[in-house]
C-alpha cells in the first residue's frame, strides 16, 4: 500500500513537473488557481516565472492581493536569476510585465520598477526585434502609462496590433500571449468608444482560444450594456 501510495504521488509531482505553457495557459484561461499554483511550485526556470506570473493574476482578480504580491516576487526572483545567467527576450519581457502588475498593484513601486520596465523593453527589442510578446508588453505598458509620459491608448493600440502580426510567425517553444494581444487592442479600443471593434477583437481572442475567460467575461459584459 505504501508503495502504491509513493508512486501516486510520484506520478503526480512527474505529471505537474512536465508543464509547459499550453499546460499553465489552460489553468490560466479557466481561472484555476489551484493547478496554477502547483505549476508554480513543480515547475522551474522560465516556465516557473510564468506560472507565478498568470498565479498572481488570477489571485489578484479573485481578491487575493497578498497572494498576488507573493506571486510576483517569486515570479521577480526566478527571472532576475535566469537573466543574470543569460539574456533573452522572453525573460526581459516577462519581467517587464511583472514590474508592471507590482506597480499596477502598488502605485508607490513605480519610482523602483518604472525604469527597469522601460530598459528591459528596450533591450529585448534590439535583441529579438519580432518577438510578438515583448510587443504585447509593450501593448500592457502603454495602456497603464498616461501620453504625456509615453503611453497611451494609441500606442497601445500600435503596440497590440505589431503584437497581433508577429504572431503569424512560427512559434516552437515559448508561444504565449496571441489571444491576450486582441484582449487588450479591444480594451485599448473600448477606452476610445470604439465598442465594434472591442467586440470584434474579443472574439477574435475567444476564436483563438475558445477557453479563454478574460475575453469571455468582456464580450459578456459588453453584452449586457447593450
Amino acid at each position: 500500500m505504501k508503495a502504491l501510495v509513493l508512486i501516486t504521488s510520484l506520478s503526480l509531482v512527474s505529471h505537474y513537473s512536465l508543464a509547459d505553457i499550453k499546460d499553465i495557459d489552460a489553468a490560466a484561461n479557466t481561472m484555476n488557481i489551484n493547478q496554477l499554483s502547483q505549476y508554480s511550485q513543480n515547475t522551474s526556470d522560465y516556465e516557473q516565472a510564468y506560472a507565478f506570473y498568470r498565479l498572481a493574476i488570477i489571485a489578484n482578480v479573485s481578491g487575493q492581493r497578498k497572494q498576488a504580491a507573493n506571486s510576483l516576487n517569486q515570479a521577480q526572483n526566478t527571472l532576475e536569476n535566469l537573466l543574470s545567467a543569460q539574456a533573452t527576450a522572453d525573460s526581459q519581457a516577462l519581467l517587464a510585465a511583472v514590474y508592471g502588475m507590482q506597480i499596477a498593484l502598488d502605485n508607490s513601486k513605480g519610482a523602483e520598477f518604472g525604469m527597469k520596465t522601460a530598459t528591459l523593453l528596450q533591450q529585448a527589442s534590439e535583441l529579438e526585434p519580432t518577438n510578438p510578446r515583448v510587443s504585447l508588453v509593450k501593448a500592457i505598458n502603454a495602456f497603464y502609462t498616461p501620453s504625456v509620459f509615453g503611453g497611451g491608448l494609441e500606442k497601445a493600440q500600435t503596440f497590440a496590433s505589431q503584437a497581433i502580426t508577429l504572431y503569424d510567425l512560427p512559434c516552437d517553444t515559448i508561444c504565449w500571449g496571441q489571444a491576450e494581444a486582441y484582449t487588450w487592442r479591444g480594451l485599448a479600443k473600448q477606452e476610445q468608444g470604439d465598442l465594434t471593434g472591442a467586440t470584434e477583437d474579443w472574439q477574435a481572442a475567444i476564436d483563438i482560444e475558445p477557453q479563454y475567460g478574460w475575453a469571455k467575461f468582456l464580450l459578456n459584459q459588453q453584452a449586457v450594456k447593450q
